[in-house]
């Protein structure tokens, strides 16, 4: 997306005409019921058609799936859009039904997935950031490191640094089932095998090792082995904030997790054992290499196409599209009310689906 001015926010119309895919019929494949109205906000001006079968979908269709998902037996002509969460979300997780504010869309590959380019890999490799531009990620870093957003703004802010430590290194948990992982980290898949390995390479330092929130919640299932995380680090934190820990601690080691990105936002050094999509910049030490990725970025530079340029804002108020400079001001307003009955409804259904569909 070209455009980067606050007051014309990214939309679905402005993304179908710069691809070329205005006026074909839009078609939503295997969306449950309780993401439809999600659906609806982020491609507005548009009637989408929902269906479960690939027959019934028309040739020269917008089909639009969540995340990495694929589907044998598309018809001819037709084009495949990836739907995914942004990286200002929510205040609450995805697992939970906590309603999404940012989404991004993609084609063959989504930004986690490092096997190919995504639109955001090609906006870093190829778009020339202007003073305008850097100037306006600077303004909206600053913000998001004064207002303590991260991507679910969840967790308490108690947590304190160990007196006396001279290094503290954040190892942050991640869903092993995840395409992140999946298509992201070649070599090193499960939390336990990255957090011995951290262990080992910092036999002095002060390692926290914090668990997944949706693993905390009951959403997902723990990690292979997660229970043996003790036997790796010095501390394990379940209900802190993650700007709070970010805050005090020196560095964060991670496969691919979004934290290592909320990391560098916050100017900490951050080691990369997979394929994020902010490494390979310049901006990470990096254990593996992209060579698709060839530029060395400012910070600035990597969060105008990650924050500006690339996702979907909806504002949850009025439901229209938004800017991130607009987000940040209704993730702080959501974040200081109180939780209501539907939210508390929502978490407990959540968690007895993921217990049918096994997923805890």
């Amino acid at each position: 997306m070209a455009q980067n001015r606050p007051d014309t926010p990214n939309n679905w119309q402005q993304f179908a005409h710069e691809h070329g895919i205005e006026g074909r019929p839009v078609v939503a494949f295997g969306f449950n019921p309780h993401w439809r109205p999600a659906l609806a906000s982020f491609v507005q001006g548009v009637k989408i058609r929902h269906v479960r079968h690939p027959g019934r979908i028309p040739g020269g269709a917008v089909v639009l799936v969540w995340g990495s998902r694929k589907i044998a037996g598309l018809p001819d002509g037709s084009i495949t859009i990836r739907l995914e969460d942004g990286f200002l979300r929510s205040v609450g997780l995805g697992a939970e039904f906590a309603r999404p504010l940012s989404w991004v869309a993609d084609f063959d590959h989504l930004y986690f997935d490092a096997e190919g380019p995504s639109r955001l890999e090609n906006l870093l490799n190829t778009h020339v950031f202007n003073e305008q531009e850097q100037e306006r990620a600077q303004n909206l870093l600053d913000k998001i490191q004064e207002a303590g957003i991260t991507k679910y703004n969840t967790g308490y802010s108690g947590w304190q640094r160990p007196e006396g430590k001279v290094r503290v290194i954040l190892v942050p948990g991640q869903v092993e089932s995840d395409a992140s992982i999946r298509f992201g980290s070649p070599e090193i898949r499960t939390n336990m095998a990255l957090l011995s390995q951290v262990r080992e390479a910092n036999p002095d330092a002060w390692i926290i090792y914090k668990p997944h929130p949706d693993v905390v919640a009951g959403a997902r299932k723990a990690g292979e082995k997660e229970a043996s995380a003790p036997a790796w680090c010095d501390e394990v934190v379940t209900e802190a904030a993650m700007d709070a820990l970010l805050a005090q601690v020196d560095e964060v080691h991670t496969m691919t997790s979004l934290t290592g990105f909320e990391a560098l936002i916050r100017n900490k050094r951050v080691i990369c054992y997979g394929l994020p999509f902010y490494a390979g910049w310049g901006l990470t030490t990096d254990k593996l290499a992209c060579e698709r990725r060839q530029r060395v970025l400012s910070l600035t530079e990597l969060a105008h196409a990650t924050l500006i340029q690339y996702p979907f804002y909806v504002s949850r108020q009025t439901g229209n599209y938004v800017s991130p400079e607009q987000i940040l001001d209704v993730l702080q307003q959501w974040r200081g009310s109180p939780s209501s009955w539907r939210a508390v409804i929502k978490k407990q259904t959540r968690k007895a689906i993921n217990v049918v569909w096994g997923k805890t």
